[in-house]
Parts: C-alpha cells; structure tokens; sequence
C-alpha cells in the first residue's frame, strides 16, 4: 500500500514540499549563524552544529522540548562521544503533513535560535555544564523566557490542523 501511495502526483509534491521546507529551515539557521553540517541539505532534515555557540546539542534539545519544538540531539564530525553530541537534528515531515510552508520554517528557525541562546545562557549564567543538573535546574525553576517562548510556539503551531 505505501508503495502505491508513494506513485501518486500528490505523493511527489508532499516530498518536494518537505525538502523545500528543509532548505528553507537550514537556510534561515545559517543566516542566524549557525552551522549546517554538510553546508546545508537536500533531504528531509538539517543538523545543526551547536559546538561554536557553546551548548550541546543535549542542552539545546532539552529547552526546544520544553517549549514544544521536537527534535533530536545528533554527533557531528569532531564529536568524541554520542553521549554528549554537539548537534541538533530537526525533521521537517512532521510539520510538512500539518500544513507548514516555506516561511513557516523559517520562523521555527527563529523558535530554535532563541531556544539554544535560552539554553546556552541557562548553562553559563548558572555553571551548568552537566546534562543532568542542566535537566535539573530546568525542570525546577520557571525560566520568563522559556515560558514566553513555549507560549509563542504553542500559538503558532495551533494554527495549523493536527494530523488525524
């Protein structure tokens, strides 16, 4: 059956929609000042290098979940251990089947920026340079700029249809 589907018109164009939704994501990360791995994408997904903004991609993964931003904590090239990865890999199918367009990702691109800026001053502000206090702290003390944030994407993402 998913094969079938998969030969359909409208099938083709979820896919193209899906990889311009990615460029469009890493493009806008780059003009914020970040690193793609492999300079940009031309699939389904972006990594994004977190190492030169001093956070790991653990800690950044942790706030984007807290205000509702799903993605994945992922090694890149220098990384030493899987266990403390400096990257950050975001999907765009997800968003893609909800309805998201191109200038839709960049501004979950803008989301993202302040999430790992949000986490990057948390860990330094507070000398939290393990994981498991960072969670800690995180989760037992309101942070205004998290809750602001976690209210702008839950507005933004609620304008658009759930899936089912």
């Amino acid at each position: 059956m998913a094969l079938k589907q998969a030969q359909t018109p409208e099938f083709r164009q979820y896919q193209e929609q899906v990889i311009k939704n990615s460029v469009a994501l890493s493009d806008k990360l780059k003009n914020l000042g970040y690193d793609i791995v492999s300079g940009g994408t031309d699939n389904h997904m972006s990594l994004i290098d977190l190492g030169p903004h001093g956070v790991s991609g653990a800690k950044g993964e942790r706030i984007c979940e807290i205000v509702g931003i799903v993605c994945n904590k992922n090694t890149v090239p220098r990384d030493k251990s899987a266990m403390n990865p400096s990257g950050l890999r975001i999907g765009t199918p997800a968003m893609t089947s909800r309805g998201f367009m191109e200038s839709d990702f960049e501004q979950v691109a803008v989301f993202i920026d302040r999430a790992i800026k949000i986490a990057a001053e948390v860990q330094n502000q507070h000398g939290l340079k393990k994981l498991a206090d960072f969670t800690d702290f995180v989760k037992g003390n309101p942070i205004a700029e998290v809750e602001s944030l976690k209210g702008e994407v839950e507005a933004f993402a609620s304008s658009f249809e759930m899936i089912g």
